[in-house]
């Protein structure tokens, strides 16, 4: 049995983890719009514009802590990220998984975003938009040295690339 050169396009996991940081930025983006809600449900029962009925405070509670204490830490095991000569590999999901992989002759812009709270924690998501219809993929929760670098190395091997797969 042979196995297939690294840069062979397959979908094999991808070689590189988001940051460590990551599970705290998933984290807190599922936490603020959750404690938000919270308030906005206390202070229109206390101000009677609805009432809410007492078994969901603690219900919403344990629903929200368990979804804030599970999802960052399966999250940060699944994703997943790889840039080759050939291609730029992912890996996403919690519940599910997508793997894809975007030959670098179909590769057409590479971005660099950064959210306030990704800001804060110095992370950063690279987009790769492509001639799929699938759309981009995006490789998030990066720490912002490796995200620089990222879309430098692609931006240059998508410069070097003259092959059009589109």
């Amino acid at each position: 049995m042979t196995q297939a050169p690294v840069d062979a396009a397959s979908l094999r996991e991808p070689a590189h983890r988001v940051s460590s940081r990551a599970p705290l930025l998933w984290g807190l983006g599922a936490a603020l719009p959750a404690v938000a809600l919270l308030v906005l449900l206390a202070v229109g029962d206390r101000l009677g514009w609805f009432a809410v009925p007492t078994w969901l405070w603690p219900a919403y509670v344990v629903v929200v802590a368990g979804y804030v204490a599970v999802m960052p830490a399966v999250r940060y095991r699944v994703h997943r990220w790889e840039s080759t000569a050939t291609a730029v590999y992912t890996q996403t999901g919690w519940l599910g998984r997508e793997r894809r992989i975007a030959p670098m002759s179909r590769v057409q812009t590479v971005d660099f975003d950064q959210s306030p709270l990704s800001r804060l924690l110095g992370l950063a998501t690279v987009t790769v938009t492509t001639a799929s219809a699938a759309g981009p993929l995006h490789v998030a929760a990066l720490d912002v040295e490796v995200a620089q670098h990222l879309v430098d190395e692609l931006t240059h091997r998508a410069e070097a690339d003259q092959s059009d797969a589109t």
